[in-house]
Order: C-alpha cells, then structure tokens, then sequence
C-alpha cells in the first residue's frame, strides 16, 4: 500500500472510531414512561381527580367537576375545568421527568360519568417560554377569576390555542 493509501486507511479508521464514540449522542434517548402510580402522584393535590392511567404514550387524567360549578359558571365553568389541570406546573413536571409521555389528557365528567370537556396538550406545545406564561395565566385564574371571570375566559381562550379540546354541547354552546 503507498503512502496515500495508508493516509486513506488511516482517515477512514480514525472516522470510524470517531463516530462510534459519538453514538451515544446519535441514538435518540431512551424513552421513559411514569406507571399509573408514578402519573397519578403528579396530579395527587389536585381537586376532583378521579383516576390517571397512561393509555400508550399518553397520560389520561379524569376529573369530577362539580354540577354546583357548571351550574353557576356555566359555559365558562365547563371549558375551564380542563385547563386548571393541563396548564399546571405539574403537567409540565410530568413532561420534563417522563420523556415517553407523548402528550396528557384531562377528561372532566359530571358525577354521573358524563363528559364535559376534554383537553389533550401535546409535549412539544409549550415552549419554556410559554409554560411560564401559562402558570403566570392559572394562577391569576385561580386566585381572582370567581371575581374577574374575565381571567377564566384568557385562560380558556390561551388553553384552546395550544391544546386540542372538544366540549359537550349539552354544557357549552358555541
């Protein structure tokens, strides 16, 4: 072999190592996903939680939300319920220590098991940025929006621009 071959060899060999090294950055990670138990624990301060259970890659959470609010709210009460949940720092925490979690949602049912609403976030939705924002928005939401529906309604209307969501016509006209 002249000298030029072996300069060759010797590149090919070099790259080679190279990029075996480097395949642990190459390979995507491993993707994790939370057990029932480990899923429901985020959700285990929240008011009204039924059940959470992973179906797949996403993260089911059922809520019971109140006739006395649907009652009072009405419509806004109904869209609402959903995204007190989904927007919270714990959903975001979810995401971040679970990187197989494909997206949450959270069902709200009457306690006759009829569905009210339900809201699905994909984990690519938010951004940092706008996870800051949506937990400056939930907690105006939360500590004034009774007072200044007006918050509730942002809130909805912040939540329906990101997630999907699909409302029971018997608790919310469009």
């Amino acid at each position: 072999m002249n000298r030029s071959g072996r300069l060759l060899a010797g590149s090919a060999a070099a790259l080679a190592i190279g990029i075996l090294a480097g395949c642990d950055r190459v390979l995507p990670p491993k993707l994790v996903l939370p057990t029932d138990e480990e899923a429901a624990a985020f959700y285990a301060h929240h008011s009204g939680v039924e059940r959470v259970a992973l179906n797949g890659t996403i993260v089911e959470v059922v809520v019971h939300q109140p006739e006395s609010q649907l009652e009072r709210g009405g419509t806004l009460w109904a869209k609402v319920g959903p995204y007190v949940h989904l927007l919270s720092p714990d959903t975001e925490a979810l995401f971040q220590q679970y990187n197989g979690v494909a997206a949450v949602r959270v069902t709200t049912v009457t306690s006759q098991d009829r569905q009210v609403a339900r809201v699905m976030l994909r984990r690519d939705a938010l951004s940092d940025i706008l996870w800051r924002r949506s937990h400056n928005m939930l907690g105006h939401a939360l500590q004034r929006g009774t007072e200044r529906p007006r918050l509730l309604e942002e809130l909805v209307e912040w939540g329906e621009r990101y997630a999907e969501y699909e409302y029971n016509p018997e608790f919310v006209s469009r």
